[in-house]
């Protein structure tokens, strides 16, 4: 019999001193006081090798991450990771030695993705050493606050892609 699925987890990821690679890492602090006693907030500043084990037992994962793949600083990327697959341009600015795109196209070939796999890309502006967002990234802090929120509030077979 598998093991017991675990709710919904999500996991913000980042190196707080590469500036705007931050992101995923402020967006969990700020969930972590907002979202129901049932849904686990992780901050997880490895890389992505690491991910499959931290998601091995839940059935939903929402993971936010910041990502360079040419659009306007800021931009909010959302991607199913069950129905499409992860933009090879979010490998290439990770400041993780296996960033997390890498981990979710491994597990889909190993079959080990979560049940539901939600990935929050926030555009980067700046990934140099130092402290704080850029100014672009501060601003989609909140919207990407909301979007997942309400993900969670809608029904998973609901929630738009």
């Amino acid at each position: 019999m598998p093991p017991a699925k675990s709710g919904t987890l999500i996991i913000g990821l980042g190196n707080q001193y590469r500036r705007d690679d931050a992101v995923g890492l402020t967006v969990a602090r700020y969930l972590k006081e907002q979202v129901p006693k049932h849904v686990r907030v992780l901050e997880a500043s490895s890389e992505g090798a690491s991910l499959m084990e931290s998601w091995k037992d839940a059935d939903a994962v929402i993971l936010i991450d910041a990502v360079h793949s040419g659009a306007e600083p800021g931009t909010l990327h959302r991607l199913d990771a069950h129905t499409q697959p992860m933009p090879s341009e979010f490998s290439h600015c990770s400041t993780h030695a296996f960033s997390a795109a890498e981990a979710i196209e491994l597990a889909r070939a190993l079959g080990q993705l979560p049940p539901r796999l939600v990935v929050y890309g926030v555009e980067g502006k700046t990934f140099e050493s130092g402290l704080g967002l850029s100014l672009e990234v501060e601003k989609a802090v909140q919207k990407v606050v909301e979007r997942v929120l309400g993900d969670l509030r809608c029904d998973p077979d609901d929630t738009e892609s």
